[in-house]
């Protein structure tokens, strides 16, 4: 080994700790089982040294004794406790400095790449700066390094959860609960994740278990509302709901909840305790935008129109100061998608993509009418109702590469490069991603994501016998709809009327670019026309579906399958037509709609000329 031992081992280190720190990692790189002899004789003589621990855990790992060298990086957590530049970049984390953090946590990692406690503290960085892929592999790395780590391993659920992989944080939970059966965040996120998958009699169970022992918890009551809302428990729901806000009056999401079940009424008593939380100034802005909305809802039904409309605009006017929304941003996406998808870009394309016909996609904007079409089309007996499918825009945001705003990245340009495998792969990965939330076993499925209206080229590229059913409304009983609604996620259009506005006009104009590029591909639904004449226009649909009528269909607020989104408890009544023209109430106060809707308002329901 020469030079390598050329400082005696086994003997206490030589000069000062650093020098034989220093030592050790160079032993490292040429013998392991000598690093790990002087991380020993450096830890006798500094006992539970963090750097000296994490030589002794590479060395073990080297060496192939993973279970000691997973002991060996979680003593180093323990030991890490005081580390100065570790207590920084804590210090950095809990008052939000999030830059100052990742620096000090990058140059860190530079120094000791093997620092567990590093590494976890920059992937939760990542994920308070919403950059969840980086997150993800760095816990993946952290549990690699310390499979014992508890911490990252809930962490690296929690951000498997929010990164679309409900299925694959299930299975770090079920590691979490095999050691912690009783642990209420884990059996809380498990929840959360049966239910993003459609799993909402297990996610019920899991709420409930928890509030057996954990009954003063008053967001735990909400999410057991939000799960026995969505499978139809409307009375259990409310009773949830209440018994959230006796715990946490003001729980603004939980007055919201109530609201959002459209069904119900609240009293003076009600209006008078959210006015009275909605005057405290100790309460955050969350709170206090789900007041509002909740407030405007209530006055709302009394009639108190201005009032209400006051509370729309306030909540709304908060919930957008977070959300950064850029109408730009979509304008730039319509304007590129015209450019790219000709009648001649897909004639040579013609034929490739996965040839399965099974996925029916409902696109249009959120509050058309799209949850009462897929209740329709859900009580066929060939069809399966899912949920508003997150992959699509996944698929689309990993083509688009790692820019920060669509309009620099490379989708949907992107999409000319492909090859015919490359297609029919996005195809097969999209119903692979899919089949997980298909419980029945029918021939065909849908997918709700209103905002995939934006994905319509990627869609019949890589799926070219999907159906695409197009949601329409009036843009002013939507548009207005959709800024009375607060969205949970994924709609940051709709906190401004004049957003609202231009969002609409640029799906229209991209759905009429794809009526004139490939002609009868979108099957269009008006909304209007549904309530008018339901027979007629669920016989088209189901027509253009290529099934066979079925009075079920008629009958579809019959149907018991779960329902999440907003017109969860509409579509479980029959058609009712009051609702289409509640708008003109709120008429004086939508100039800004009208002004950004240009001529898609009164061409209505047909496109203008472009």
């Amino acid at each position: 080994m020469g030079s390598a031992t050329a400082d005696p081992v086994g003997t206490a280190p030589v000069g000062t700790l650093e020098v034989a720190l220093a030592h050790a990692a160079r032993l490292l790189a040429q013998d392991a089982r000598l690093a790990e002899e002087q991380a020993r004789e450096i830890l006798k003589a500094a006992p539970e040294h963090p750097q000296a621990l994490r030589l002794l855990g590479a060395a073990l790992r080297r060496q192939g004794d993973v279970a000691g060298a997973e002991a060996a990086y979680l003593r180093s957590v323990k030991a890490s406790v005081n580390d100065p530049e570790l207590v920084v970049a804590a210090t950095a984390l809990s008052e939000n400095r999030l830059a100052a953090a990742e620096q000090i946590l990058r140059g860190v990692l530079k120094a000791r790449p093997t620092d567990v406690a590093a590494i976890r503290m920059l992937a939760e960085t990542g994920m308070r700066l919403g950059r969840y892929d980086d997150a993800e592999k760095l816990l993946a790395r952290c549990l690699e390094l310390a499979p014992g780590f508890t911490a990252a391993r809930h962490n690296y659920a929690t951000v498997l959860y929010r990164n679309n992989k409900p299925v694959e944080a299930i299975g770090q939970l079920d590691l979490l609960l095999a050691g912690e059966a009783d642990n209420p965040a884990y059996l809380n996120l498990k929840a959360a994740a049966l239910g993003r998958i459609g799993e909402y009699e297990g996610a019920i169970e899991l709420y409930a278990r928890v509030l057996r022992t954990h009954a003063r918890h008053p967001k735990t009551w909400m999410s057991y509302g939000h799960a026995l809302k969505t499978v139809g428990r409307q009375a259990d729901a409310i009773e949830a709901y209440r018994r959230s806000l006796a715990l946490a009056p003001q729980l603004g999401e939980a007055w919201w909840s109530l609201a959002n079940l459209k069904t119900v009424t609240f009293s003076r008593e009600d209006i008078a305790a959210m006015e009275a939380e909605l005057a405290r100034t100790d309460i955050g802005d969350e709170d206090r935008f789900h007041l509002h909305f909740a407030l405007g809802k209530a006055l709302e039904d009394e009639g108190r129109w201005e009032a209400s409309f006051r509370h729309y605009e306030q909540g709304n006017a908060l919930r957008r100061r977070d959300l950064g929304y850029e109408a730009d941003e979509t304008s730039l996406h319509v304007k590129r998608s015209k450019a790219l998808f000709t009648p001649a870009f897909f004639a040579e394309r013609a034929g490739q993509g996965c040839p399965a016909p099974d996925p029916i996609f409902i696109v249009g904007l959120p509050r058309s009418g799209s949850t009462l079409v897929e209740q329709i089309l859900s009580s066929h007996s060939q069809v399966e109702g899912t949920q508003e499918l997150p992959d699509i825009i996944a698929m689309a945001k990993r083509l688009g590469g790692l820019a920060k705003r669509s309009s620099a990245g490379r989708y949907p340009d992107v999409l000319a490069e492909l090859s015919p495998a490359d297609l029919k792969a996005l195809g097969e990965e999209y119903l692979a991603r899919a089949k997980v939330h298909r419980k029945l076993g029918r021939p065909f499925f849908i997918d709700k994501m209103p905002n995939n209206w934006a994905h319509l080229g990627l869609i019949c590229l890589a799926l070219p016998n999907a159906k695409i059913v197009d949601a329409r409304r009036h843009p002013l009983g939507c548009g207005f709809s959709g800024f009375k609604q607060h969205f949970a996620r994924g709609q940051g259009f709709t906190y401004d009327l004049t957003d609202i506005g231009r969002y609409y006009a640029d799906y229209v104009e991209l759905m009429a670019h794809f009526d004139v590029v490939l002609p009868g591909r979108v099957h269009r639904v008006i909304y209007e026309q549904m309530v008018t004449d339901p027979e007629a226009e669920t016989r088209r649909l189901l027509d253009y579906c290529g099934l066979p009528f079925e009075e079920a269909c008629l009958r579809f607020y019959e149907n018991e399958r779960a329902v999440r989104t907003a017109s969860s408890e509409q579509v479980r009544k029959p058609i009712f037509t009051d609702a289409a023209d509640h708008w003109r109430n709120y008429d004086i106060w939508l100039g800004p709609l009208k002004a950004a809707l240009g001529p898609v308002l009164n061409a209505y329901p047909e496109a203008p000329e472009y």
